[in-house]
C-alpha cells in the first residue's frame, strides 16, 4: 500500500514539474510587463455579440502555429514541450497501470469526478460574470468572456487532435492489456472528439485558469490557487483512468498558450 502512496505522490510531483518547466519556458518569451486589467483603447473589443468573430480570429495563429516555429519563433519551448510529451507518452504504461489497482485514492476520484469538475469549471465563471454584472464591473464581465474565448478555441483544437488520434482511455483497456497499443483504435462520433490526446478537461481547466491569472495577477495567491485547482483537475484525469499523464500534460501546455499567447496577446 505505501507503494502504490509513493506511486501516486511521483505521478503529481511529475506533472507538476513538468508542466511548470514548460511554463516557465513559454514566459521567457513573453512581455515582462503585465496587462493591465481595466481595458486601454488599442484593446481589442470584447462582447456578447463579438465573441464568435473573435473567436474565428484566433483559429489563424492557432493553425498556423508550425509555421511560426518554421520561422524560428518559440522554437525552445516547443522543442521542450514535444521532448516532454514524447517521454510521457513512453511512461504511460508505467504511470497508468498501478493506478488501476490502487483504491487509495477513491475518495479523492469521487470529489473530483468528471461531473463535478465539469459542473465547477462552468460555475466559477459563470458566478464572477453574475458578480461583475452586480458590480457593475466590466473587467469582471470582460475576463469571463475572454476566458469563454480561450475555451473555445482550445477545444476546437482538442476535437481536431481527438479525432485524428482517436486514442484509447486507460480505463477502455483490459487491466493486463498492452497499454502501449492506444492509438488510432477509438471509435466514435466525430463531433464530441473521439480519442483521449489531449486531455478535453485538462485543456479547458488551463485556459480559464490562465485568464484569471494573467487578468488579476495580485496578489500572488490569485495564481497559485487558479493553476493549483487546474492542476488537480489534470491529476484527477489520471487518477479516474480517464486520461493519460501525456494527455493531461498536452492539455495544460495547450491551454496555456492558446489562452496566454492567442487570446490575452491579441486583445
Amino acid at each position: 500500500m505505501r507503494a502504490r502512496h509513493k506511486k501516486s505522490r511521483h505521478v503529481v510531483l511529475l506533472i507538476t514539474v513538468l508542466v511548470g518547466h514548460v511554463l516557465q519556458l513559454c514566459a521567457q518569451n513573453a512581455s515582462p510587463t503585465v496587462r493591465p486589467i481595466e481595458p486601454t483603447p488599442q484593446d481589442r473589443p470584447i462582447s456578447w455579440k463579438l465573441l464568435p468573430p473573435n473567436i474565428l480570429n484566433d483559429q489563424k495563429p492557432i493553425w498556423l502555429f508550425p509555421k511560426t516555429v518554421a520561422e524560428g519563433k518559440y522554437l525552445k519551448p516547443t522543442f521542450t514541450f514535444l521532448s516532454v510529451t514524447a517521454g510521457l507518452i513512453a511512461l504511460d504504461p508505467t504511470i497508468s497501470q498501478p493506478l488501476r489497482r490502487t483504491r487509495a485514492l477513491n475518495g479523492f476520484n469521487t470529489v473530483f469526478s468528471g461531473r463535478n469538475t465539469s459542473i465547477g469549471m462552468a460555475a466559477f465563471p459563470f458566478a464572477f460574470y453574475l458578480y461583475g454584472l452586480a458590480r457593475k464591473s466590466t473587467p469582471a464581465q470582460h475576463t469571463v468572456l475572454l476566458a469563454g474565448e480561450a475555451v473555445i478555441d482550445s477545444e476546437i483544437l482538442t476535437s481536431v487532435f481527438k479525432d485524428i488520434d482517436r486514442r484509447l482511455r486507460p480505463n477502455q483497456l483490459p487491466p493486463n492489456g498492452d497499454y502501449s497499443d492506444s492509438w488510432f483504435r477509438a471509435h466514435g462520433h466525430p463531433l464530441g472528439g473521439i480519442g483521449s490526446f489531449p486531455s478535453g478537461h485538462m485543456i479547458a481547466a488551463f485556459s480559464i485558469a490562465t485568464v484569471f491569472a494573467d487578468r488579476y495577477p495580485k496578489p500572488a495567491w490569485h495564481r497559485w490557487v487558479a493553476f493549483g485547482l487546474a492542476g488537480l483537475v489534470g491529476f484527477s484525469r489520471v487518477t479516474l483512468e480517464s486520461h493519460f499523464p501525456s494527455d493531461v500534460f498536452a492539455g495544460a501546455v495547450l491551454g496555456y498558450s492558446i489562452a496566454h499567447y492567442v487570446v490575452l496577446r491579441r486583445r
